[in-house]
């Protein structure tokens, strides 16, 4: 290496340090909640753990991996919010248990719930997602969001910690699947990939700046099931118990119970929509 190069190097050191001085550092914290959401989800599920370690054990690690995280983002109150996702951990599996029942009696090509945890994409983003929403209500500071953004990355998976999910949720293949955080799902729903529940529009302050902590994404009732591609946004939007979402439906509208949303099939000069343009086709337009 040159003097000059190393000048170089010193010079953009101290720059980079003069940014960052006198700021809270969150060194290491990124590797910390990696960790943490694996071995909580191993201690809620031991017999597909890594490595088999007692059940105590794995336990006290995540709690003290839990407080050191808490201490490095923040929080005020370190001890409080482990204590609560402790108290938490028996309904959080309860919970994945019928995450799990779900997903075995919706594909027919699962063969086992124990298939269904070591190859299904959705089971450690729903985990993950259970365990950050106890945090996300117990108001912890980064730590939620950096756990689904960790079941992001690992599954393709974009579940926000706000959202509030019923049991027996399922969602099939799962890649590019993302809900909002003020998304409501009731219990038994399932969903395919590609599913957005986002939100229809920003709505701004005088100022120009987003409002932040408004309900922005939609409420999805019991029993619904919504095929791949469909996009449902906005805030007031309500779809209805027992509802079917047919794939690549666009909705910013809300749908009564019960009802068959498909989208309206394109007319293309091709021998083969001759046979689909027929068939009776109901989509948000027509409700």
């Amino acid at each position: 290496m040159t003097a000059a190069q190393k000048r170089l190097i010193d010079a953009a050191a101290e720059a980079f340090c003069a940014e960052d001085r006198g700021r809270r550092s969150f060194c290491g914290l990124s590797a910390l909640v990696e960790r943490l959401t694996d071995l909580l989800i191993e201690a809620m599920f031991p017999r597909h753990a890594v490595q088999e370690i007692p059940a105590v054990e794995r336990l006290t690690q995540g709690a003290a991996l839990l407080r050191s995280c808490l201490t490095i983002s923040g929080a005020s109150d370190p001890d409080a919010v482990v204590e609560i996702l402790l108290r938490a951990l028996p309904e959080i599996r309860r919970q994945l248990v019928t995450d799990l029942e779900a997903a075995y009696r919706g594909d027919p090509a699962a063969h086992s719930e124990d298939e269904i945890i070591l190859c299904y994409p959705a089971f450690p983003a729903i985990a993950a997602y259970r365990l950050a929403h106890v945090l996300y209500e117990a108001q912890a500071p980064l730590l939620p969001r950096m756990m689904t953004e960790y079941a992001h990355r690992r599954t393709g998976i974009d579940i926000h910690p706000g959202a509030c999910i019923g049991d027996c949720f399922f969602i099939d293949h799962g890649t590019g699947v993302v809900i909002g955080e003020t998304t409501t799902i009731g219990r038994g729903v399932k969903l395919y990939q590609h599913v957005t529940l986002g939100a229809k529009s920003f709505e701004a302050g005088p100022d120009g700046t987003l409002v932040k902590g408004i309900k922005r994404h939609p409420d999805i009732g019991d029993r619904v099931v919504i095929y791949a591609g469909a996009t449902i946004l906005g805030g007031k939007t309500r779809i209805g118990n027992d509802c079917v979402i047919g794939g690549s439906v666009w909705l910013t509208q809300s749908v009564a119970a019960g009802k068959l949303v498909l989208a309206r099939a394109a007319v293309l000069d091709a021998p083969l929509t001759r046979d689909i343009i027929g068939d009776p086709v109901l989509d948000s337009a027509m409700l």
